[in-house]
Parts: structure tokens; C-alpha cells; sequence
């Protein structure tokens, strides 16, 4: 009886030693996967998420990032909105300004205020982040990088935050997404998806696109996953001026823009459509017939021209001269007018140096079914 004992015994104490030496196994193979999964979603280089914190974005997933608008921070502090809130009715302080590509893009444009030289690809790839993925994560981000609005009236130290209480509440979930943070959002292959999922939560969507993937743009008309308005931006008048203010890396750039420019002309309709126009002195502010042959092929609801602000790493590039005062946007937009007929000047903002043109002043603001 105690030779079984024993040997009962010693099979267990094997047995526990083979279940341990298993969990132990299981844990160094989990730690292996981690280890492999965290590489593998390693897409933005160290160096590079360093520079783009310094410029106080959040880093969402593998390939997104957020960052707070100055706009969003005067909104929740009551003190002025940004013009697309002026011109269009979104607001400023629920607005997530975001990107799904933050380092991809095709151009180096000498205007960018990114750092281009840090400039990833031109392809994102397929091992990409789901459209759900990267909104819940800009959401949370949003919310991180506005903590320091908040005033607990509870507390019995001083509330340094000057902000709306309600608008800070509000902005806890934001119903606009700017998709222009960075990079080109169209190198994201499941852009309309991520449109998708937005008007699926009720929020409104810009897209802002440098035109070079007509492919995609079509693909989104196809599946009806076109953003609330679409953007084309468009800062040189004619082929011979394109490459040397954008720098592209695709040899047909021009040819792939201007695609896109007649397939804007055929959603009329199915979203709203704005040619935007980069404005810097001394550089491409001539030409306005040019310019003006672009937009009628384009035949977009809107026409936006902007001056060009010497921030970031555009400072490196273009100086403040290069800087239009908006009585230079103003007078570039008129000369513009000359070229179109059916378009008039439809409003301004001058601290943004910017001026809309349109067709019909009453198309202005986003109506519910647009979204």
C-alpha cells in the first residue's frame, strides 16, 4: 500500500510539473506573440513619433493620429469659432481633426506644415486598422488631449480652465471629423469605410484630398461612402507650375488631379464638393483664368481660397513674407470672379484669410440628409 502511495505520489508531483512546465510554455509563447504583435503594428518609426508629439499630436493606432484645433480650444473657451463652422454650421468645439495616414503621402509640397523630410511612403498597405478601430481611438485620444479644459466644481482648488462647461461635456463625443490632419487620407485604403462608419454614428465627415486617386474617389461613388464635403486642393494653376510647388513622387500627378476634377463634376447631387486653393505670395497667386478653367471643370458647389501661414515645418520653406494679408486673398478672389459667371463671392473671415465663393448662398450650411 505505501509502494502505491508513493508512486500515486510522484505521478502527481510529475503531473503538476508538466502542467506548470505547460503554463509556463503558454505564457513565454503569449509574451513571443505580444512581442511580435507589438512589431508588427510598429508603422510609424520612433523618431518620427517623437517629432509629431513635440507638435502635440496623439498617435492612434498604427498609421492615425489627432490633433486639438486651435479653433475646437477658443471654441470651448467662448472665444470665436473657425471659419467652417461660419461658413458651413459644424462646430468648432466638436470637431476632431484627424488623420488615417499621418506620414503617407505622395507630395512634399514646399507649403505643408508637416515635416516632410519624415515623409514615410506613398502606400500605406494592407495590414491597416479597421475603420472602428481608428475612430473609437480618435475619440479617446480627443478626449485625453482636452482633459486640461475640464473644472471639477467640486474641488476646492482654484479652476485654472477658462471653458464652457457644456461645451466641454459636449465635445466628449465630437460629431465632425476633419480628415486633413496630415498626410494624404486617400492612401488609406478603407477610407470610405471609415466614411461609412461615421454617417452610420450620425457624424458629419471633410475629406481634403490632393486629387491623386481618382481610383478611390470613384470606388467611394461606386459604394456611396462619399464624405459629407470633399475637398480637391488644387494650388497650382497649370502642369508646369505643379511639380515644383508639390514635389510628387507620381510621375502623372497632374494628369491623375485633373481625373478627379471631372469625376467632383459628377457627384453634383450625391455630396457637396470644394475646390480649395492654397494661396501663398508671390508664388501661385497669378493666373486666375488658369485657375478659373480648373474650377468649371470641376464645377464644385464652393470655391475656398486660403492664405498660406508660415506654421510648423513650412516655416523651414516659405517665410512669413510668403504670408498674404486677407485684403490679398480678397482681391485674388475677385479677379478670380471675372473668370466665373455663375459664381459670386459668398462670405469671409478675416483672422482665417480666407474667402468662400459659391453659387447659392443658401447652400452654405450642412443640411440633416447631407450628412
Amino acid at each position: 500500500m505505501l509502494f502505491y502511495k508513493f508512486l500515486k505520489d510522484k505521478m502527481e508531483k510529475r503531473k503538476n510539473i508538466q502542467i506548470k512546465d505547460n503554463q509556463n510554455k503558454e505564457k513565454k509563447d503569449r509574451k513571443v506573440k505580444e512581442n511580435n504583435d507589438r512589431k508588427k503594428k510598429e508603422l510609424i518609426p520612433e523618431k518620427v513619433k517623437n517629432i509629431l508629439k513635440k507638435q502635440h499630436y496623439s498617435i492612434v493606432g498604427r498609421h492615425s493620429a489627432v490633433e486639438i484645433c486651435r479653433w475646437t480650444k477658443k471654441s470651448l473657451k467662448n472665444e470665436g469659432v473657425c471659419y467652417k463652422e461660419q461658413f458651413y454650421g459644424i462646430k468648432s468645439h466638436l470637431c476632431c481633426q484627424m488623420t488615417p495616414a499621418v506620414m503617407w503621402c505622395p507630395n512634399r509640397c514646399i507649403h505643408c506644415w508637416r515635416a516632410i523630410e519624415n515623409t514615410i511612403d506613398s502606400r500605406l498597405g494592407n495590414d491597416i486598422d479597421s475603420p472602428k478601430e481608428i475612430i473609437d481611438g480618435c475619440i479617446e485620444a480627443q478626449r485625453k488631449l482636452l482633459i486640461g479644459f475640464k473644472i471639477d466644481k467640486n474641488s476646492k482648488k482654484k479652476q485654472m480652465s477658462k471653458a464652457d462647461i457644456k461645451k466641454y461635456q459636449e465635445a466628449q463625443e465630437p460629431m465632425q471629423f476633419a480628415i486633413s490632419l496630415s498626410g494624404e487620407p486617400l492612401v488609406y485604403k478603407n477610407i470610405g469605410g471609415l466614411v461609412e462608419e461615421l454617417r452610420k454614428r450620425g457624424k458629419t465627415s471633410f475629406i481634403v484630398t490632393n486629387g491623386l486617386y481618382p481610383e478611390k474617389i470613384e470606388e467611394m461613388i461606386e459604394k456611396n461612402q462619399l464624405p459629407t464635403q470633399l475637398y480637391i486642393s488644387v494650388n497650382s494653376p497649370n502642369k508646369e507650375m505643379y511639380q515644383p510647388f508639390h514635389r510628387s513622387s507620381k510621375i502623372d500627378a497632374w494628369e491623375r488631379l485633373n481625373k478627379s476634377l471631372e469625376l467632383m463634376s459628377k457627384i453634383k447631387g450625391k455630396t457637396r464638393t470644394v475646390f480649395r486653393i492654397n494661396l501663398v505670395l508671390n508664388l501661385n497667386m497669378i493666373h486666375p483664368e488658369q485657375y478659373a478653367e480648373l474650377i468649371k471643370k470641376a464645377n464644385p458647389m464652393f470655391v475656398e481660397l486660403k492664405g498660406f501661414m508660415s506654421v510648423g515645418y513650412a516655416r523651414d520653406r516659405l517665410g512669413y513674407d510668403r504670408m498674404p494679408f486677407h485684403k490679398d486673398v480678397v482681391e485674388f478672389s475677385k479677379e478670380l470672379l471675372k473668370f466665373l459667371p455663375d459664381y459670386k463671392f459668398l462670405d469671409e473671415k478675416k483672422d482665417s484669410r480666407v474667402v468662400l465663393l459659391g453659387k447659392n448662398k443658401e447652400d452654405m450650411k450642412i443640411k440633416k440628409n447631407q450628412i
